[in-house]
């Protein structure tokens, strides 16, 4: 995949972030609301950090681990806000350690 397709998902993971933040402060309440705001606010971050990879064209393996870090984060809060099992939250920080990792490709990228 190229830096258009990247650039295209991470405008799509920023859209979904807004969504999750919309209805985690207008229509969820307690443990729920929290999980989508976290979740939304850590997708968002990672949307545009990769909008600005794919634009500059550093679009590397490190710019797909940020978008996926964050998806599979934020997915997975989403998931539970949403009703799904929380154990699926021992899945959460599988995203997290993709984002580091993402984070530190993109710092030493040569």
């Amino acid at each position: 995949m190229n830096g258009d397709t990247l650039r295209r998902l991470a405008a799509l993971s920023g859209a979904v972030a807004v969504a999750a933040g919309a209805y985690g402060a207008h229509g969820a309440t307690g443990e729920a609301a929290e999980w989508l705001r976290t979740g939304a606010t850590y997708e968002m971050v990672h949307a545009v950090a990769v909008l600005a990879l794919a634009l500059v064209g550093a679009a590397g393996i490190g710019a797909w681990l940020l978008l996926g870090g964050s998806v599979v984060f934020a997915g997975t809060l989403y998931a539970m806000a949403l009703g799904a099992p929380h154990i699926l939250g021992a899945v959460t920080p599988l995203g997290g350690l993709a984002m580091i990792v993402g984070w530190l490709l993109v710092a030493f990228r040569r």
